[in-house]
């Protein structure tokens, strides 16, 4: 009885409220006079308004229009008035709204037959623009035609399909998780269009609106292997292409229920204060051309948010990063601008300084989704790592663990793209573990269902640790290759102008194992020992360290087989399989059961061109080890080959050229040419997955659980960077006494104990 009575008190609201005007769905009056103004003070949107209305004038000569023109053609007429574009869209709504179905024959063949599919969203979209746009030119007969047509052809199917509780047999994970969006959302956008000829279509627009708490909380299926819809910080796994056009139907359909009802109350998700950073922080800034993007999945190179900001900015979601990224997007690429909707809800931005950049952490990471990415600058034509390991399924590739990386413009480190779903190689080749940079055993790698069924223990990313010069991840791939490998762990480690990638791997049994690496551009093997990948002016080498170099000096591999070996492998190029593209193997140079393969990753730059970062292997027992030398500091990277779980009942202890520790990796940096035997000259420390660090019985750090921890101006005055368990103790070694630090960007109060020299700190969860 209560909510039949808030409907009753809802609708009279409406009628009372909007009987007297037309409020549009999205060319609504201020937009179109915003558009206006900005046409006189824009010559990019002027440039682009002129196209837009040349291109309408050329469809009047047309005979037969597609229902999207309407688009245009209502635009040009909600901006000029001109009664010859409304004519010519009345035409569109006459002849659709005589079919008998907008949905192709595929899916009505199925069984049982789908009658709303993508076919009838976008349709229902297009119809409901167009009708909108001229319904003050229409009669009373024919809104009233055209509005039980929509809802006959549009409307319902949708609803039946995927809404009705004694007709649906569609749930949020159908096709993925982008069709829901537009199928249930486009037929509430319709049902606002038809709101004053169809006395029902209030609801249902009212309940779809209402059912976004339950889409954007979609948390998945374990018995499908589905996951959950959005990531906790607002990714969308399926890749930016499906998170621009899921996320971008949801709120076109806010964005028109808003104007048409500004003072009826909506869902606001929290999801909505992330999704515009998402975009952010996976687009690739370049200067003067198009950006480009993480193109993970189902994807292109040149996909980017800026649709989905312009709305988010509309809806009332506004900042100045928001405003830069808009700008930066519309400056660079004018396809952002070409949409007749673009165009239209264009927003009023407000100036950005020349030199402003955004006040956002530098690297990310979607542990949900299993995303990450690292720049070091977010400059244009900076660098920029993509790390993925989490799901694998429908639009989601089978690459757990692979990463990809720009610099200086250009995408260098590739992912292999997609093509057309028609395409066989799409199946055979795009969504498979070839296509990607990724760890093979044995020739196989994931199992090649898994872009179908989905894995059921998905990968995953942790301890993103952010420094001024230091960053790592670590990206657990082992789940979907659990059929042949029991680890595979890869981790990243950027100091400087060097990427250390780090995989410790180990099988069921005794095989071959090698990484792949693909790319753009050209690539050689230079001076025996580097694979260089060059495009233009960007360039970076790759170095395999561990277990061994390629050959020395360009020896040939038939004499020195104890070397890593490099072969050449055919794949496709992204979104033309037409077109064959080489791409490296790196493998190793015997069968085993377990390996570590260390590689370095040289970025090359105007600064370092004539002096490269110097790169040394030193080795122990039981370790590994790489020093690193640029810019007047050396940085030693340890790997404990005792904590890669080959120690079952015992700490993985060890002692490390006089570095006494149980971590996995340990990292310490120390001015160029400074005593590295000495812990008062180090700079900086790392401690990945470790409990303690000691030197000549002096503890540097120390907790009874392990953490990972960076320690930032060691000498001078420590910051801390700490992931460890919520309750846990922790000392620190301070050269200069003091009652508190800075612990992961705020200031910690401990006890200094002058004997010991460290200050005692006690982390709570519930500080």
């Amino acid at each position: 009885m209560k909510t039949k009575f808030l409907f009753i008190a809802f609708c009279l609201a409406i009628i009372t409220s909007y009987a007297q005007q037309r409020n549009y769905l999205l060319y609504t009056d201020e937009n179109i006079e915003r558009l206006k103004e900005h046409i006189k003070s824009n010559e990019l949107i002027k440039k682009q308004w002129d196209e837009q209305y040349k291109k309408a004038k050329s469809l009047l000569k047309k005979d037969k229009l597609r229902s999207s023109d309407g688009l245009l053609l209502g635009l040009v007429f909600r901006m000029t008035g001109e009664e010859k574009f409304a004519s010519k869209i009345k035409d569109i709504l006459l002849d659709y709204t005589s079919k008998k179905t907008w949905e192709g024959k595929a899916l009505l063949g199925r069984n049982p037959p789908w009658k709303a599919g993508l076919g009838t969203s976008h349709t229902s979209y297009d119809i409901a623009v167009g009708f909108d746009c001229i319904y003050n030119y229409l009669t009373e007969e024919e809104k009233q035609q055209i509005a039980k047509a929509i809802v006959k052809i549009g409307i319902n199917p949708a609803r039946e399909d995927w809404l009705n509780p004694e007709t649906s047999y569609h749930t949020f994970d159908t096709m993925g998780h982008n069709w829901w969006s537009a199928c249930v959302y486009m037929a509430g956008f319709a049902s606002l269009a038809v709101r004053d000829e169809i006395p029902e279509a209030a609801k249902w627009a009212k309940d779809i609106e209402e059912l976004a708490v339950e889409w954007m909380n979609f948390s998945g299926s374990i018995l499908q292997n589905k996951p959950p819809t959005f990531d906790k910080d607002g990714g969308f796994y399926e890749s930016i292409n499906y998170a621009s056009y899921a996320t971008s139907q949801y709120l076109l359909f806010l964005s028109a229920y808003s104007n048409v009802w500004p003072n009826v109350s909506i869902y606001k998700s929290p999801i909505l204060d992330k999704i515009g950073d998402f975009f952010i922080n996976t687009t690739y800034y370049v200067k003067g051309e198009s950006d480009l993007a993480v193109n993970f999945g189902d994807s292109n190179i040149k996909a980017n948010g800026g649709n989905i900001l312009m709305l988010l900015w509309n809806l009332g979601y506004q900042n100045e990063a928001y405003a830069w990224y808009i700008n930066h997007l519309s400056k660079n690429d004018l396809k952002n601008l070409k949409s007749p909707v673009t165009l239209a809800l264009y927003p009023n931005l407000p100036s950005i300084d020349s030199g402003y950049l955004p006040n956002m952490p530098k690297s990310h990471i979607y542990q949900d989704m299993g995303w990450a990415t690292m720049r070091n600058s977010w400059d244009d034509d900076a660098t920029m790592l993509a790390v993925k390991s989490g799901f694998s399924w429908n639009h989601a590739h089978a690459d757990v663990g692979s990463y990809i990386l720009f610099h200086k413009g250009k995408n260098l480190i590739i992912d292999s793209g997609n093509a057309s779903y028609l395409n066989s190689l799409y199946t055979e080749y795009y969504c498979q573990s070839e296509a990607h940079n990724v760890i093979f055993f044995n020739g196989k790698a994931q199992n090649r269902n898994d872009p179908y069924f989905g894995v059921v223990n998905s990968g995953s990313l942790h301890n993103m640790v952010e420094g001024e010069g230091f960053k790592y991840l670590l990206a657990n791939a082992t789940g979907p290759y659990s059929q042949i490998l029991a680890r595979n762990y890869r981790n990243f480690i950027w100091v400087g102008d060097v990427i250390l990638v780090i995989d410790d791997l180990l099988a069921h049994e005794p095989g071959q194992f090698e990484w792949l690496l693909h790319y753009n551009g050209a690539s050689e093997l230079k001076g025996g020992i580097d694979l260089s990948i060059k495009e233009g002016d960007a360039k970076v080498l790759v170095r395999p360290l561990y277990p061994e170099t390629f050959p020395p000096g360009g020896e040939r591999p038939h004499d020195f087989p104890e070397h890593m070996r490099l072969t050449e492998r055919i794949g496709y190029e992204d979104h033309h399989p037409e077109i064959k593209k080489p791409y490296w193997s790196i493998s190793h140079f015997e069968e085993t059961v377990r390996t570590k393969f260390i590689s370095a990753i040289i970025l090359e730059t105007e600064e370092n061109k004539n002096k490269l970062p110097v790169i040394e292997r030193f080795d122990g027992k039981n370790f590994l080890g790489v020093s690193i030398t640029q810019n007047g500091e050396t940085t030693q990277v340890y790997f404990n080959l005792l904590a890669d779980g080959r120690l079952k009942h015992r700490n993985s202890a060890i002692t490390m050229n006089g570095w006494e520790t149980d971590a996995y990796l340990t990292v310490l940096k120390f001015k160029e040419n400074a005593d590295t035997s000495k812990h008062e000259n180090i700079e900086e420390f790392f401690i990945g997955h470790g409990s303690y660090l000691r030197r000549d019985e002096q503890v540097l750090i120390h907790a009874l659980s392990k953490y990972t921890a960076l320690v930032e101006n060691f000498a001078i005055n420590p910051s801390v960077v700490f992931q460890g368990q919520d309750n846990a103790d922790i000392s620190l070694h301070l050269l200069k006494e003091s009652t508190s630090i800075k612990l992961n960007g705020m200031l910690k109060n401990g006890n200094y104990n002058a004997e010991k020299k460290l200050i005692q700190l006690k982390i709570r969860g519930n500080e």
